[in-house]
């Protein structure tokens, strides 16, 4: 009985021994599979959470940081970059945007336009007709009309330029105001600009309210130009006769605004004997209405002493359309109304 006894009980402690370890083992499964099932749940909302987050940020655009409106980066592939020769034929519109669907005139190697006003298409079909673009922007002060202009802090600020009521002078040591223009030259880049024509450049010339130096100005030319140089783009120093010496070795060509009515052409000659070409802008129709006068004062801008070498153009104050050279060629260039 007591052998029958101990059998029994021996059997009822192995059954529970049994059913216990069955027990842990379901345990352990179940923790197994519920770890497995959160496992891949974390998985799965990390990835969503990264695509919707990707999804915005393409959705945003990026303020169109990273590429153009129809998403192509045009200055992606440029290997090269492109330095104008002395004597290059050219056309400057900064009025409005370039009409590119009708046929273009005149037949010159490069065009001057304004970096916003132009979509990258206008670029897209210059390019097509073999013609280089340099492209505008003010550089050095505050436009009350441009898409980043609340990216400029108080601080950033100065006088009012002379003459344009809507625009200030830049503090051009600024961090943020690098950091902008940076970003615009960015854009001149996926936009497909060849070269950039920086304005403005010249504050230490002007009651500037900003202590503004030559010094400022050359450091400032340095940094515009080792940034455009980032996308293989050229750049260009207006006008700033006094710093062209120590900006020469950062900049491939001037863009200059009349230097025969100033009577100081043959300052800007250190480009030309470093083969670098000036771009050359007169305006003699400014104040005058009578042709005959109109006319002698081109030929007298024309005629400058030392500007001989330049690639001359006598256009309106705005920057329309209108262009006259001095061989006597005129033209209209159809713009956008």
């Amino acid at each position: 009985m007591s052998q029958l006894n101990y059998n029994s009980d021996s059997l009822g402690k192995g059954d529970a021994a049994a059913r216990s370890a069955t027990k842990q083992r379901r345990r352990r499964l179940a923790f197994i599979i519920a770890a497995v099932i959160v496992i891949i749940g974390l998985g799965l909302g990390l990835g969503l959470g990264l695509g919707l987050r990707k999804g915005d940020d393409d959705d945003d655009g990026d303020d169109g940081d990273d590429t153009t409106d129809d998403g192509t980066d045009r200055g992606a592939n440029r290997t090269t970059m492109w330095n104008p020769s002395v004597g290059d034929s050219w056309q400057i519109i900064l009025l409005k945007p370039l009409d590119t669907s009708v046929d273009l005139e005149p037949d010159v190697e490069v065009y001057d336009l304004d970096l916003f006003n132009n979509e990258a298409t206008v670029f897209d079909d210059l390019h097509a007709k073999n013609k280089k673009v340099i492209c505008y922007f003010s550089a050095g002060s505050w436009e009350n009309w441009r898409d980043d202009k609340d990216k400029f802090e108080d601080s950033d600020l100065g006088s009012t330029l002379d003459g344009w009521p809507d625009e200030k002078w830049l503090k051009l040591s600024s961090d943020n105001v690098r950091s902008i223009m940076a970003e615009r030259i960015k854009l001149a880049s996926r936009k497909g600009c060849d070269a950039i024509d920086p304005d403005n450049v010249d504050g230490y010339e002007n009651d500037n309210g900003l202590g503004l130096t030559e010094e400022d100005s050359i450091d400032f030319m340095k940094f515009l130009s080792e940034e455009a140089a980032k996308y293989n783009m050229s750049t260009g120093l207006k006008n700033a006769g006094s710093i062209i010496d120590r900006s020469l070795p950062y900049v491939a060509f001037s863009v200059n605004e009349q230097c025969g009515e100033h009577d100081e052409c043959e300052t800007f000659e250190a480009f030309i004997e470093d083969k670098k070409p000036v771009f050359r802008i007169e305006y003699p129709k400014e104040d005058l209405t009578d042709e005959a006068r109109i006319a002698a004062v081109s030929k007298q801008r024309c005629d400058a002493a030392g500007a001989s070498a330049f690639s001359t153009v006598l256009k309106n104050m705005n920057l329309d359309g209108w262009v006259e050279y001095c061989d006597g060629d005129t033209y209209d260039t159809s713009i956008v109304s």
